[in-house]
């Protein structure tokens, strides 16, 4: 018989069950619900990343910085009794970097005698700064700069500002026959001296005006002894040996950069600040086998020295030439020469001569300076004291240097050159700035390294600044000056 056919239900459909449409829309519900709560929910707070930690200590102040992905918040106060400076950093963890500070606060520091990382609370870094005695702190940032990227900076300087007069008679920074005369004993033969000429009269009055200037107690200090110096003597006539005066004449050597600013480099990895301080400490021991002449480094070590400090550290040992120290770079290699300039006041002598100037000028922004307490109108106000008398002497002075120079390196140009250098605008001192060699050539910057050529190059100065006295004897003035 024949099979009965099997009949297969049917299905039947749920009215609840989703259909795909409906799923379509809730998998949308789903996604935005999600989306608006995470737009909602509050975000986990940034952490800011030390990237390095430095600490520059010098006697005129000490320096630590904190280089840092993005700009920090602080809040600083001071507590006595031990000294202390307590800083908070808000936006920051603690991270093996910043701990790293600890261990570089050196023991012959002249202000911090340690310091103390921790996390005070969350996102609050807090230093504490034991100190050794009390400072007068300045906290700063400082906005990206050269390859730097963001800076906080504490710098530390003692309530009683470092008195750059006593300062070279603690050093010993006075003359060779100085020293030997206090201790008793023959002097040693050395260089003959520098002659140094009386005051004229016309000279004298030419004083008269800049008594306005600062320093004005230095300055009518300076012009009461010049006019006794050219009045009879009392007694004995006009030979008398009471009337005689010595002159101990006063030089500022200015190592370029420092600390911040390391300057230009070889392609070995020398770096100006080192070459230039290395050189200038050479010079100053030369010169001071000089009787009668003392030397004053604008900085003795690693460290920063905005470019108006510089000149003012001059100023106030009232020096009688300036020479800052440099060593020269270029984008190409090949470029190679030695160098001198001069101050001008009304543009650069050539297009290189202004590069040049414009990129020593930015040692302030690379250094970094506190624009708090920057005095802006300081280089302005300078190149307006400036005349044509100290522009003249300096270039009298680059001259007699540069053919000095000449004898052994190559020069970059047989004359001297003028810009506005920022560190040459002193109004009253004689100013050059020595661009020894190029340091982004591989062989000159191997001849800057060479002690011998430091050694030629610092004896090259010397001739050079007693070829310039021989033609223009330095002012007679008071003993101590």
């Amino acid at each position: 018989m024949p099979s009965t056919p099997q009949i297969r239900p049917q299905a039947v459909s749920d009215p609840l069950a989703p259909t795909p449409e409906m799923r379509q829309r809730r998998t949308v519900l789903k996604a935005g619900a999600t989306l608006l709560l995470s737009v909602c929910a509050p975000l986990p707070a940034y952490a800011a990343q030390i990237l390095a930690v430095r600490v520059w200590p010098a006697d005129d102040y000490t320096r630590v910085t904190l280089e840092n992905d993005t700009e920090l918040k602080t809040t600083h106060f001071m507590v006595s009794n031990p000294d202390r400076m307590v800083v908070d950093i808000e936006g920051l963890e603690l991270n093996p970097t910043l701990k790293g500070l600890v261990a570089k606060i050196q023991s012959n520091d002249p202000y911090i005698k340690q310091v103390r990382v921790g996390q005070n609370r969350p996102n609050v870094v807090r230093l504490v700064f034991d100190l050794k005695e009390e400072i007068k702190p300045q906290v700063f940032t400082l906005a990206p700069a050269g390859s730097y990227k963001h800076r906080l900076i504490f710098d530390l300087y003692p309530v009683k500002e470092v008195d750059p007069i006593a300062a070279m008679i603690e050093q010993g920074n006075w003359t060779t026959s100085d020293k030997q005369a206090a201790a008793g004993g023959a002097p040693a033969p050395t260089q003959p001296p520098i002659a140094v000429q009386p005051t004229p009269q016309a000279q004298l009055e030419a004083l008269k005006p800049d008594i306005r200037a600062e320093p004005r107690a230095e300055l009518r200090e300076q012009a009461r002894t010049a006019e006794a110096q050219t009045r009879p003597a009392a007694k004995g006539g006009k030979g008398d040996k009471g009337d005689k005066l010595d002159r101990i004449i006063t030089i500022a050597l200015d190592p370029g950069h420092g600390g911040e600013d390391p300057g230009a480099s070889g392609s070995n990895g020398s770096r100006e600040k080192d070459i230039v301080l290395a050189i200038a400490k050479r010079l100053k021991g030369k010169l001071e086998a000089i009787p009668n002449l003392r030397v004053m480094l604008t900085r003795d070590g690693d460290y920063f020295v905005p470019l108006g400090k510089r000149v003012d550290k001059a100023r106030k040992v009232q020096a009688d030439l300036f020479v800052s120290i440099h060593a020269d770079a270029f984008v190409q290699p090949t470029a190679r020469g030695s160098s001198v300039f001069a101050l001008s006041e009304k543009g650069a002598s050539s297009s290189a001569a202004r590069w040049l100037a414009d990129k020593e000028n930015e040692a302030d922004t690379i250094g970094g300076v506190n624009v708090r307490s920057h005095d802006r109108q300081l280089a302005s106000v300078l190149l307006d004291l400036s005349t044509t008398a100290q522009i003249n002497d300096s270039l009298k002075l680059g001259k007699s240097v540069l053919a000095e120079i000449g004898g052994i390196n190559r020069l970059h140009k047989g004359s001297v050159e003028q810009a506005g250098f920022a560190v040459l605008k002193a109004p009253d001192i004689p100013s050059i700035l020595i661009e020894t060699a190029f340091i982004s050539n591989p062989e000159e910057e191997a001849r800057l390294r060479d002690e011998n050529y430091q050694n030629q190059l610092a004896d090259a100065i010397v001739k050079g600044i007693r070829s310039y006295f021989a033609r223009n004897p330095p002012l007679a003035r008071n003993r101590l000056t």
